[in-house]
């Protein structure tokens, strides 16, 4: 299903993860990120009890263009900063079918 992804600061919902690494993320959303800025995310995984875990993570917006698809703005960010708790979720959530 789709992982809806906000801005800690802001409350605002950026949009929806498109792909999801250890070291990075493909976000799709309604607006263009700001160029080379710093946001502190916020979205929900699956842990490995299968309850929902609020994963938190500092990115990097790398790159954004437009989508194919008026309105939506592709961003490609990479990850800088995640809690060791955060960071076994993610991996957890990657090497599992989900992922």
């Amino acid at each position: 299903g789709a992982i809806d992804v906000s801005d800690v600061l802001s409350g605002e919902n950026l949009g929806q993860i498109g792909n999801l690494s250890r070291d990075g993320m493909m976000l799709i959303g309604r607006r263009k990120l700001n160029d080379d800025a710093l946001y502190q995310l916020r979205f929900q995984l699956p842990d490995q009890a299968g309850q929902q875990h609020v994963v938190e993570a500092g990115v990097h917006e790398q790159w954004s263009e437009p989508a194919a698809i008026s309105g939506q703005y592709w961003a490609g960010l990479r990850i800088i900063a995640m809690s060791e708790t955060d960071t076994a979720v993610l991996d957890n959530w990657l090497d599992g079918p989900e992922g």
